[in-house]
């Protein structure tokens, strides 16, 4: 049934969110993240943009909040901000996905037209690829979806695990006009990316090659593979076949998004990359927190490259039946290559800046070591936090040789409350009044032989009293010279989810807490110093954020 766009704006006018609880009887759930109704949300899937609607579709579960019966959910929006839910786009009805239609990608196809990639999963659990299209072109939401009858389309011979064999990417056009996808596998103890090609985007040939593959990893899951601008300020499309352009390759393993940069030849399908995965020179991850399964899409009415990431819950089974849902979605964030051409640089999308409410500011305010500033006037539970700090005593900087440490490890074993010189100095978040719960965000500086080493923690050790939510501190090194420049943070704070974002984009971590005393009006924002240096906020901005719109269709 087509649903039309003036109803979505009626639903929109009329500020009807889902979720009738009051945010007492939920606590944990989020205001401005994407999240279904209730039950069940894991990987997003298909993103896209297609003819002035943003739609994402995302694996669910549509009766209950665990893992099972899984289906690709669907959600259009026209600002990625406000979200109308619309009738699950695919089932497991047919033998070749019975058992699952699990996560897969949207390509726009030559013609103009989106298709769906998919994987389903056989009774036996052989898992195959098969192809979805819109039923009705003129529904501007594309609501019903048929699946091919030539499905499965790809199937796992010569060696693949077919248990091990999923997430088509979105595919991408060579200059020879021949399709090109990558599926994510398992064969001989390596994880890879399989290239797979076609006229007509039905009849698929393997490669001889895999796109890349490692020993190192298991199997690589959800890939994603896509160019990135040199010195360029825009995305570019998947096909593009512009020459001063970088290969991303991403993967999804050890509960991590990874990804390498490299430069691919479309002629050969050669992508020849600057580093390996899990190299320890070269730790690149889309997020070093609670963040996996991502996958990214290219926005054409804003030349930008977008990606999503499915954040997992982390208080238990039992909980997610009490609540009634489970998991949810990052904000989406715009991804570029940096001016150093050696990593990504992700921001939040800048639509999620309507959501700003009222504002709080504070400028060049000395923070003595050991000192604790509480910032009022903001809805502590839900904020946009910006910050920025000077350092002017770097000499007193610890020392330490960063070669083989474990960023996250340190940051486990010197937690906020650690007392050192240079830092740890940060936000801390959803924090209760007393800081008896606290969720710190924060930086430390050290000196090394030749450089500056910044040092990026979220600690969650103290995010709660309650027993059984895991509490996992995460850390990342921080490509900064503070000497050169401020030592930058920006947060966004959601009720159980707390997103931040170093180094103008360099450093992301997310993190997923259940504070007993934190929640609503009791949660509390600070900004501390527990170094023994003192740090100047250059100047500090949080706004509360209002509620995102997300509408159930009634069809």
């Amino acid at each position: 049934m087509q649903i039309s766009v003036i109803r979505f704006v009626a639903f929109c006018l009329a500020l009807a969110c889902v979720g009738a609880e009051s945010s007492i009887e939920q606590p944990y759930r989020t205001a401005y993240h994407f999240q279904p109704p209730k039950n069940w949300m894991n990987d997003p899937n298909g993103p896209m943009f297609y003819k002035g609607v943003y739609h994402l579709f995302y694996q669910y579960n549509p009766y209950g909040p665990l893992w099972g019966n899984i289906t690709w959910a669907h959600s259009v929006s026209y600002d990625l901000v406000n979200w109308l839910h619309l009738p699950q786009a695919l089932s497991p009805t047919d033998p070749f996905d019975i058992k699952g239609c699990f996560s897969g990608s949207t390509t726009i196809l030559s013609d103009g037209k989106p298709a769906i990639l998919y994987t389903g999963v056989y009774a036996n659990d052989s898992q195959v690829q098969n192809l979805a299209l819109p039923a009705n072109l003129t529904d501007p939401f594309l609501t019903e979806w048929v699946k091919s009858p030539l499905n499965p389309l790809i199937i796992p011979i010569d060696g693949i695990d077919p248990k091990n064999f999923r997430d088509p990417s979105t595919a991408w056009q060579g200059p020879d006009g021949i399709w090109r996808v990558i599926v994510g596998g398992h064969q001989n103890g390596q994880g890879k990316a399989i290239l797979y090609q076609s006229k007509d985007f039905v009849n698929w040939i393997r490669s001889t090659n895999p796109l890349r593959s490692s020993a190192k990893t298991g199997m690589f899951e959800c890939p994603d593979f896509y160019p990135v601008s040199i010195n360029g300020n825009y995305g570019i499309d998947t096909s593009s076949q512009d020459k001063l352009t970088k290969h991303v390759l991403k993967a999804s393993f050890n509960g991590n998004d990874y990804y390498i940069l490299g430069s691919y030849t479309p002629q050969t399908d050669n992508f020849s990359a600057e580093s390996d995965f899990l190299d320890s020179s070269f730790d690149f991850r889309y997020d070093y927190g609670k963040f996996y399964a991502s996958k990214t899409f290219y926005d054409s009415s804003k030349k930008r490259r977008i990606s999503w990431g499915w954040i997992a819950e982390m208080d238990g089974d039992a909980n997610a039946l009490e609540k009634g849902w489970s998991g949810l979605q990052s904000i989406p964030r715009s991804i570029l290559l940096s001016k150093t051409g050696k990593q990504l640089i992700q921001w939040p999308i800048k639509e999620i800046e309507t959501l700003r409410a009222e504002n709080v500011s504070i400028q060049e305010k000395q923070l003595k070591g050991g000192s604790v500033l509480e910032v009022l006037g903001v809805t502590a539970s839900q904020a946009d936090v910006e910050v920025a700090f000077d350092l002017t005593n770097l000499k007193e900087a610890e020392f330490m040789v960063p070669d083989g440490v474990d960023p996250r490890a340190l940051c486990s074993q010197q937690t906020a409350s650690f007392r050192g010189m240079v830092g740890p100095f940060g936000l801390l978040v959803l924090a209760s009044q007393g800081l008896t719960e606290q969720t710190a965000v924060l930086f430390r500086i050290f000196r090394s032989h030749e450089k500056y080493v910044v040092l990026m923690c979220s600690d969650q050790s103290r995010s709660t009293f309650r027993e059984g939510p895991d509490k996992t501190t995460y850390g990342a090194f921080v490509d900064i010279n503070p000497r050169q420049e401020k030592i930058t943070l920006r947060t966004l704070i959601d009720h159980s989810v707390v997103e931040s974002v170093s180094g103008k984009g360099r450093a992301c971590i997310t993190a997923r807490v259940y504070p007993a005393l934190a929640i609503d009006n009791q949660a509390h924002l600070y900004v501390f110093n527990n170094g023994t240096v003192d740090v100047t906020i250059s100047r500090l901005d949080a706004w509360s954020m209002k509620k995102a719109q997300l509408v159930s269709a009634n069809i």
